[in-house]
């Protein structure tokens, strides 16, 4: 079994933090004892760019015990627990190429060996895996079975490689999926961006000015955790309808040109490129942190920061200083990638229960429908994503009401009025 990983020695540490976690992951482990017996994705092999987390563990050995033949490489440099790397190759024979702090050449490099391993199926967190599936594997497109995706800025890839004709293959968009978007970036997007920052800086979030940049679910996540613990919340927006909904929520909204000279606190969670400046960067307060939990480091543009600075220095772990002409200090968490995962341990195990889940069925879906699907980005069926909620809810002890007969024919009918 091939594999690149730090340390093999690591093994026990990360078992024992795999176990913690499936404790937490009902709904995958329902799904893993039913895959366990009917082997529903026998002889598939899986090419997986994810981060490589105690709740991907999970997932992988979900995969495994379906039938499949899975490998995993990281889908970011910052995001691998290499303990759980190293118990995945030797207590699971998993091939796993992943190191923490990885530099750009063997982060594409370890995608390059996963997608080796074999990929009848792809699963995807960010679409680094898929695009370069069809930069340098154009001759193997036609044997892909489809593929997924995890997350919002891999989803929005997808769609504008769909747009542009040059898909190879089709993609179940797992981020859109309900249980997932809902719970995921709201809930386990906001609690782990706040544990991040925490773990990086032991900053005072109570009466501090938290300027989030961008309110979807990520952002609404965040600002509902932040204003939780006191923060005064600033929301920067370009949507108007999002922006509308921030103030209706209770946030103050402003430009970001504005909230860069009051925030103690700047999180993006845009998915898009250079959202903070030069020209913010020049305004902000000394001591400022600035720290983006989408998927990608873009969102900050590092290169102006490089360029403001006289000297920089690791004051923390996670936490580089950089120290500007004029003596104000600007502290950058975990990077400039995503802080949850950079600076913590990323999404709660109940949290990532539900996305896992979504994973799972989405690889069984398509062995079964991809026959009949054309090469773009789809939802899982609707049937599905209520079924994890269903069973998601069985496992809290929660029971809910059912429709009657004459209310479902009350609902489905047009006849009946007042």
């Amino acid at each position: 079994m091939d594999y690149e990983i730090k340390d093999k020695s690591l093994s026990s540490k990360g078992h024992e933090r795999i176990e913690w976690a499936s404790g937490f992951m009902p709904v995958l482990g329902q799904i893993k004892e039913r895959f366990k017996e009917e082997k529903p994705l026998k002889e598939i092999s899986i090419a997986s760019c994810l981060h490589v987390t105690t709740e991907t563990a999970n997932l992988m050995i979900t995969l495994k015990e379906a039938g499949a033949k899975v490998a995993l490489c990281a889908s970011n440099p910052l995001s691998t627990q290499d303990d759980v790397a190293a118990a995945l190759v030797t207590r699971f024979d998993i091939p796993v190429f992943a190191l923490r702090g990885a530099d750009n050449e063997s982060y594409y490099r370890h995608i390059r060996n996963t997608i080796n391993c074999g990929h009848d199926i792809t699963m995807d967190d960010g679409a680094d895996l898929v695009s370069t599936l069809h930069r340098e594997y154009k001759n193997s497109l036609d044997a892909v079975i489809g593929g997924t995706e995890e997350t919002t800025t891999g989803v929005i890839r997808l769609r504008a490689m769909a747009r542009d004709g040059i898909l190879g293959y089709p993609v179940v968009a797992v981020n859109d999926s309900m249980t997932k978007y809902l719970f995921d970036n709201r809930y386990g997007t906001g609690q782990s961006t706040i544990d991040g920052i925490l773990r990086a800086t032991n900053f005072l979030i109570a009466g501090s000015y938290f300027v989030i940049v961008g309110y979807g679910w990520c952002g609404k996540g965040v600002a509902k955790r932040a204003s939780g613990m006191g923060a005064k919340v600033i929301v920067v927006e370009a949507d108007s309808i999002k922006a509308l909904e921030a103030a209706m929520d209770g946030f103050q909204v402003m430009p970001l040109m504005e909230a860069a000279a009051i925030g103690d606190i700047f999180v993006t969670v845009t998915g898009n490129k250079w959202i903070i400046t030069k020209e913010e960067i020049i305004r902000m307060k000394d001591n400022a942190i600035i720290g983006n939990s989408g998927h990608f480091n873009v969102e900050l543009k590092l290169e102006d920061l490089e360029d403001l600075s006289v000297k920089k220095r690791n004051i923390r772990d996670n936490v580089i200083q950089y120290k500007l002409s004029d003596g104000r200090r600007i502290n950058l968490l975990g990077e400039g990638r995503l802080l949850n995962l950079s600076c913590a341990e990323g999404h709660p195990a109940m949290v990532m229960d539900m996305s896992f889940a979504n994973q799972a069925y989405s690889a069984v879906y398509l062995k079964e429908n991809a026959r009949n699907l054309e090469n773009r980005v789809y939802t899982l069926p609707e049937e599905i994503d209520r079924d994890i909620a269903r069973v998601k809810l069985e496992t809290m002890g929660i029971k809910i009401d059912e429709l009657t007969e004459e209310q479902k024919k009350y609902l489905d009918s047009w006849g009946e009025g007042t």
